[in-house]
């Protein structure tokens, strides 16, 4: 068992030995499909806080060989599938947490390390190659894509590729174009390809932005992807469904009225109404109605954003928080935070962000429910923003 390659179950069997632990196994059956096929890599983006590293995490303890899950898994609903001990821990995984890893590699360059940030994290994957195939993988490789391609020419070897936060690079160093683009590079070079696609057996990468477009065309045109604008089937697994919310509710004796008008609001077709997890459970544990999930770094940003005023932008906003909808244009959108040029791109990022639901008959937005509103509200009412908006 590795941290980065074939970890264990630890996370995942956090999440469901917690108090409250909503079951999303379920998702597992669909994506056992895709295994071994034409189009076995697929990208999930949804908003923070909205389950993405817990999905991950199952997903690394039900593949990875480096753990034994099948009593984790007893009594959730994939254990009910046919298919289930088929694809049960007999895979080589490798597991990335890019944000963290990028934080460990900007920490060396501080303390005098000389190394490029996508080689740092190269060599933490590469170091655990080394101890798990000596005979192969040596001191002179570097690069992760060819030390799998050496793998599985030796051995037949297919891996698994589970990455969280994929985004962290656009998200965190938004003006570091040298590294975004050594960054995509290495993506390309991990994904895409026949020699690539021959190594990897199934790639799942999770993050709060979708995969990065240059022009009209994604950066790696090979992964399936889902997001809030356009979730798919996967829909019933990008947050709590009422079904699931009501019966929390029934059980911590919570006001489901109540707690609808304050977390309501993400209706994604083929799942109905969709709940924020992280602010359901809150009120869940704490009894307390209010903003469990909006008060950290990207509601800075919200500010930020919608000050720019593309087209009107801001009375756009003001119409918003009074409970109308605006049309929008979300294929513009270059699916990262910089290259914003117009109201529909600022309004695309918000929908990816959770500050705004998508209305896809409709193509149009609003504000969810009453914790995004307050946000909205707070930031409208800043000096900065009413300045700024008598001005322009």
């Amino acid at each position: 068992m590795g941290i980065y390659l074939n970890p264990g179950n630890q996370g995942f069997a956090q999440a469901v030995n917690s108090p409250i632990y909503v079951d999303k196994t379920g998702m597992i059956e669909n994506l056992n499909r895709m295994i071994g096929t034409n189009e076995p890599m697929v990208c999930v983006s949804r908003p923070r806080r909205f389950g993405k590293t817990i999905a991950a995490n199952m997903l690394v303890a039900y593949y990875s060989k480096g753990c034994d899950s099948e009593k984790l898994f007893q009594g959730l609903a994939i254990s009910t599938r046919e298919d289930f001990h088929k694809h049960l821990n007999q895979y080589d995984v490798i597991r990335m947490d890019i944000q963290w890893m990028l934080n460990m590699a900007m920490t060396a360059v501080q303390y005098g390390k000389e190394t490029l940030p996508m080689r740092y994290v190269n060599e933490l994957i590469i170091r655990e190659f080394r101890k798990e195939f000596p005979e192969i993988v040596t001191e002179q490789d570097y690069f992760l894509p060819e030390v799998l391609q050496h793998v599985h020419m030796e051995t037949g070897k297919r891996f698994i590729v589970i990455i969280d936060e994929w985004d962290a690079v656009f998200r965190n160093y938004k003006e570091d174009q040298k590294l975004q683009n050594e960054y995509i590079d290495w993506l390309r070079g991990l994904f895409k390809g026949s020699i690539p696609e021959e190594c990897i057996a199934f790639a799942y990468i999770t993050g709060i932005l979708p995969i990065k477009k240059y022009g009209t065309q994604s950066a790696l045109n090979n992964f399936k992807e889902y997001s809030m604008i356009n979730p798919r089937w996967m829909s019933e697994y990008f947050g709590f469904m009422e079904s699931e919310v009501q019966s929390l509710c029934s059980r911590y004796h919570v006001d489901f009225d109540e707690l609808k008008k304050w977390y309501d609001g993400y209706h994604l077709s083929g799942a109905g109404d969709i709940y924020n997890p992280r602010s359901v459970v809150e009120t869940m544990i704490d009894g307390e109605f209010g903003s469990h999930w909006t008060s950290t770094e990207t509601y800075e940003s919200l500010k930020s954003y919608i000050v720019m005023n593309f087209d009107g932008l801001k009375e756009a906003v003001v119409h918003l928080i009074a409970g109308g909808r605006i049309p929008i244009n979300t294929a513009r959108f270059q699916n990262d935070m910089t290259s914003l040029n117009s109201r529909d791109d600022v309004l695309s990022l918000l929908i990816h962000l959770g500050y705004l639901g998508y209305d896809e008959a409709q193509e149009s937005v609003y504000i969810p429910n009453e914790e995004v509103k307050r946000e909205f509200v707070n930031a409208v009412e800043d000096k900065p923003f009413m300045k700024s908006r008598y001005q322009s």
